[in-house]
Protein backbone atom coordinates (compact mmCIF):
# COMPACT_ATOMS: atom_id res chain seq x y z
CA UNK A 1 0.00 0.00 0.00
CA UNK A 2 1.71 3.53 -0.88
CA UNK A 3 1.46 6.35 1.55
CA UNK A 4 0.31 10.08 1.06
CA UNK A 5 4.28 11.01 0.81
CA UNK A 6 4.75 8.43 -1.34
CA UNK A 7 2.47 9.51 -4.28
CA UNK A 8 4.37 11.20 -6.98
CA UNK A 9 2.38 13.46 -9.92
CA UNK A 10 1.86 11.77 -13.03
CA UNK A 11 4.53 12.20 -15.65
CA UNK A 12 4.04 14.06 -19.06
CA UNK A 13 3.21 10.31 -20.78
CA UNK A 14 1.07 9.36 -17.99
CA UNK A 15 -1.23 12.28 -18.45
CA UNK A 16 -1.73 12.00 -22.46
CA UNK A 17 -2.63 8.03 -22.01
CA UNK A 18 -4.57 9.04 -18.93
CA UNK A 19 -6.55 11.25 -21.01
CA UNK A 20 -6.79 9.12 -24.03
CA UNK A 21 -7.71 6.75 -21.77
CA UNK A 22 -10.30 8.57 -19.60
CA UNK A 23 -12.03 9.71 -23.29
CA UNK A 24 -12.64 6.41 -24.48
CA UNK A 25 -13.84 5.04 -21.01
CA UNK A 26 -16.19 7.54 -20.38
CA UNK A 27 -17.76 7.38 -24.17
CA UNK A 28 -17.84 3.86 -23.45
CA UNK A 29 -19.30 4.19 -20.21
CA UNK A 30 -22.42 5.56 -22.11
CA UNK A 31 -23.07 3.06 -24.01
CA UNK A 32 -23.41 0.43 -20.97
CA UNK A 33 -26.59 -1.25 -19.95
CA UNK A 34 -25.62 -3.77 -17.81
CA UNK A 35 -24.16 -3.24 -13.56
CA UNK A 36 -21.28 -5.66 -14.26
CA UNK A 37 -19.56 -5.11 -17.68
CA UNK A 38 -17.02 -7.52 -19.68
CA UNK A 39 -14.13 -6.23 -20.40
CA UNK A 40 -10.97 -7.53 -22.37
CA UNK A 41 -7.37 -7.01 -21.70
CA UNK A 42 -5.90 -7.20 -25.16
CA UNK A 43 -2.50 -8.13 -24.78
CA UNK A 44 -3.60 -11.71 -22.97
CA UNK A 45 -7.32 -12.11 -24.45
CA UNK A 46 -8.40 -12.34 -20.48
CA UNK A 47 -11.94 -10.90 -20.10
CA UNK A 48 -13.21 -10.15 -16.80
CA UNK A 49 -16.17 -8.64 -15.27
CA UNK A 50 -15.88 -5.07 -13.60
CA UNK A 51 -18.82 -3.80 -11.78
CA UNK A 52 -20.11 -0.41 -12.82
CA UNK A 53 -19.00 1.63 -9.87
CA UNK A 54 -15.30 0.27 -10.22
CA UNK A 55 -15.41 1.47 -14.01
CA UNK A 56 -16.97 4.72 -13.09
CA UNK A 57 -14.43 5.25 -10.46
CA UNK A 58 -11.57 4.50 -12.82
CA UNK A 59 -12.92 7.23 -15.30
CA UNK A 60 -12.24 9.63 -12.53
CA UNK A 61 -8.72 8.66 -11.77
CA UNK A 62 -7.92 8.56 -15.34
CA UNK A 63 -9.15 12.06 -15.61
CA UNK A 64 -7.40 13.57 -12.26
CA UNK A 65 -3.93 12.04 -13.63
CA UNK A 66 -5.00 13.34 -17.25
CA UNK A 67 -4.84 17.08 -15.62
CA UNK A 68 -1.52 15.76 -13.64
CA UNK A 69 -2.77 15.15 -10.10
CA UNK A 70 -1.77 12.26 -7.82
CA UNK A 71 -4.35 10.09 -6.88
CA UNK A 72 -4.73 7.80 -3.83
CA UNK A 73 -7.49 5.50 -2.75
CA UNK A 74 -8.41 4.94 0.87
CA UNK A 75 -11.18 2.84 1.73
CA UNK A 76 -13.58 4.42 3.07
CA UNK A 77 -13.93 2.37 6.41
CA UNK A 78 -9.92 2.99 7.06
CA UNK A 79 -8.59 3.76 10.41
CA UNK A 80 -6.41 6.56 10.53
CA UNK A 81 -4.05 7.79 13.44
CA UNK A 82 -4.57 10.54 14.91
CA UNK A 83 -1.58 12.19 13.48
CA UNK A 84 -2.73 11.20 9.94
CA UNK A 85 -6.27 12.88 10.91
CA UNK A 86 -4.49 15.93 11.87
CA UNK A 87 -1.77 16.30 8.46
CA UNK A 88 -5.92 15.60 6.25
CA UNK A 89 -7.56 18.37 8.60
CA UNK A 90 -4.42 20.67 8.13
CA UNK A 91 -4.43 21.22 11.50
CA UNK A 92 -2.04 19.71 14.79
CA UNK A 93 -2.10 16.50 16.39
CA UNK A 94 -2.85 18.29 19.84
CA UNK A 95 -5.46 20.13 18.24
CA UNK A 96 -6.76 17.26 16.74
CA UNK A 97 -6.85 15.40 20.20
CA UNK A 98 -9.34 18.68 21.58
CA UNK A 99 -11.45 17.83 19.61
CA UNK A 100 -11.58 14.53 20.01
CA UNK A 101 -12.06 14.66 23.71
CA UNK A 102 -14.87 17.55 23.03
CA UNK A 103 -16.88 14.94 21.05
CA UNK A 104 -16.75 16.74 17.86
CA UNK A 105 -15.21 13.88 15.83
CA UNK A 106 -15.74 10.18 16.44
CA UNK A 107 -13.06 8.22 17.25
CA UNK A 108 -11.90 4.43 19.31
CA UNK A 109 -9.55 3.74 21.10
CA UNK A 110 -7.02 0.97 20.89
CA UNK A 111 -5.14 0.27 23.71
CA UNK A 112 -3.88 3.92 24.08
CA UNK A 113 -4.27 4.81 21.31
CA UNK A 114 -6.93 6.36 19.35
CA UNK A 115 -8.03 5.83 16.04
CA UNK A 116 -10.09 8.15 13.52
CA UNK A 117 -11.93 6.44 10.80
CA UNK A 118 -11.50 7.96 7.69
CA UNK A 119 -15.46 9.28 6.87
CA UNK A 120 -15.41 10.94 10.25
CA UNK A 121 -12.44 12.95 9.25
CA UNK A 122 -13.97 14.15 5.81
CA UNK A 123 -17.33 14.71 7.43
CA UNK A 124 -16.01 17.19 9.66
CA UNK A 125 -13.92 19.06 7.41
CA UNK A 126 -16.70 19.64 4.97
CA UNK A 127 -18.76 20.68 7.67
CA UNK A 128 -16.13 22.52 9.08
CA UNK A 129 -15.67 24.17 5.53
CA UNK A 130 -19.79 24.46 5.91
CA UNK A 131 -19.30 26.79 8.95
CA UNK A 132 -16.44 28.48 7.32
CA UNK A 133 -18.61 29.38 4.42
CA UNK A 134 -21.61 30.62 6.33
CA UNK A 135 -19.39 32.37 8.28
CA UNK A 136 -17.71 35.14 5.50
CA UNK A 137 -21.52 35.13 4.23
CA UNK A 138 -22.37 36.77 7.35
CA UNK A 139 -19.40 38.74 7.53
CA UNK A 140 -20.15 39.99 4.06
CA UNK A 141 -23.89 40.67 5.01
CA UNK A 142 -22.74 42.78 8.02
CA UNK A 143 -20.33 44.97 6.10
CA UNK A 144 -22.98 45.54 3.13
CA UNK A 145 -25.59 46.53 6.21
CA UNK A 146 -22.71 48.68 7.70
CA UNK A 147 -22.15 50.23 4.37
CA UNK A 148 -18.67 48.72 4.26
CA UNK A 149 -18.75 46.74 1.20
CA UNK A 150 -20.21 48.56 -2.11
CA UNK A 151 -22.73 46.69 -4.09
Amino acid sequence: MEFIEDIKRPSKQEQKTAMESYDALVSMLKELDTENPEIEIEETSEKIRIPLNALKLLAKILEETSKGRPVSIVPIATEMTTQAAAELLGCSRPHLIKLLEKGEIQFTKVGKHRRIRYEDIIKYKKEMKARQKQLLIDIMKSDEESGLYDT
